[in-house]
């Protein structure tokens, strides 16, 4: 696909340097992640930070991830932005950052407002990507100590883990820095650390049994600490609305018998030219016609997490009306896909 400027190469640092320019400029630039792409603006702006829910359509009380740079192994990032930070929140930072972890932090006052959705609290991750990485480090030089970084996309849409999904959802307009695409492919888990426990808000391909042995304390769910400590409710966070990474066609999930009988019943109908339904399944299925176009989900958890987005965009963009789905693996490495297809089906 031939793109038109302003996308950039993340292999060259004057590429960096002239998406870190915009940045301070108050410009928007999407910028790779290990997990998605981001939609990134100087976190300290305020205005900036504006334009970024403008541009997704996303409600401004609906709080964004501050991405830090690696600074004293994202600490200094944190000062910035973060009243406190309790020891277990501290111990997950040093097991996990930089890596696919978001921590919900005390909010410095007077600070990032914008960013956190006028909440107390702050979303703070140190992401692994070294073109990231390298961004960051080139704002903060330029006095802009965090990104603003939610998914690349339409609010509430797949995300982006190609600079090519970036290109189409907002077209040529957008800077875009390029750093091939995501390893990891779905957004971080999301850890609230604003309570005595720690709780998991939303999961990601980091599973809670390393998560609770590295803090050395249990993980709990948003409903057991809201009960436990009445008075103190779940802070916002990015991506933990019910219906959330929808194709345009409506997702449905089934298990593999289901979807076998469903297959038989539309082989009974009289097809069009075009392909009407969409199946994205483990499962070998059987199909007959034209109304069926399929694509195999990998049988491995981080794999599948890699292909997920990918995946719905690209039968999305076939023109099918429903996109049927196997349900994947009630384990807990399959937890991180589970969760995001449950909220694309609820759209």
């Amino acid at each position: 696909m031939a793109f038109a400027v302003p996308l950039h190469d993340g292999s060259r640092q004057a590429s960096i340097a002239t998406c870190a320019d915009a940045l301070r400029r108050g410009e928007l630039v999407a910028f790779p992640t290990e997990t998605v792409y981001g939609l990134g603006a100087d976190a300290g702006n305020d205005a900036a930070v504006a334009r970024i829910f403008q541009t997704k359509g996303r409600p401004a009380d609906h709080p964004l991830i501050v991405h830090v740079d690696d600074e004293a192994h994202g600490m200094a990032g944190v000062r910035a932005f973060a009243a406190g930070v309790p020891d277990y929140a501290r111990r997950l930072m040093d097991a996990f950052w930089p890596g696919p972890l978001s921590l919900i932090l005390p909010r410095r006052p007077g600070i990032a407002a914008a960013a956190a959705g006028g909440q107390d609290s702050i979303g703070l991750r140190c992401p692994a990507h070294p073109v990231a990485q390298a961004l960051l480090h080139a704002c903060r030089e330029r006095g802009v100590q965090g990104l603003a970084g939610p998914s690349a996309n339409r609010f509430g849409r797949v995300s982006p883990t190609t600079a090519a999904h970036v290109e189409a959802e907002f077209g040529p307009e957008m800077h875009v820095l390029d750093g091939g695409p995501c390893r990891v492919g779905i957004e971080s888990t999301i850890v609230d650390c604003t309570r005595a426990m720690p709780v998991l808000l939303r999961p990601g391909m980091l599973g809670a049994a390393e998560l609770q042995a590295a803090c050395g304390q249990r993980l709990w769910l948003p409903a057991e600490a809201d009960s436990a400590m009445a008075g103190q409710a779940t802070p916002r966070a990015s991506g933990t609305l019910e219906a959330h990474y929808a194709p345009r066609a409506k997702v449905r999930l089934m298990d593999a018998a289901a979807l076998q009988t469903a297959l038989d019943m539309l082989a009974s109908t009289r097809p069009g030219p075009d392909p009407v339904i969409a199946v994205y399944a483990q499962a070998r299925l059987r199909s007959r016609g034209t109304a069926v176009v399929s694509r195999h989900m990998p049988t491995d958890a981080a794999e599948a997490a890699r292909d997920l987005y990918a995946a719905l965009r690209e039968l999305d963009d076939l023109g099918v009306k429903l996109i049927w789905v196997e349900q994947p693996p009630r384990t807990a490495d399959w937890d991180g896909v589970r969760d995001r297809l449950q909220r694309a089906a609820a759209s």
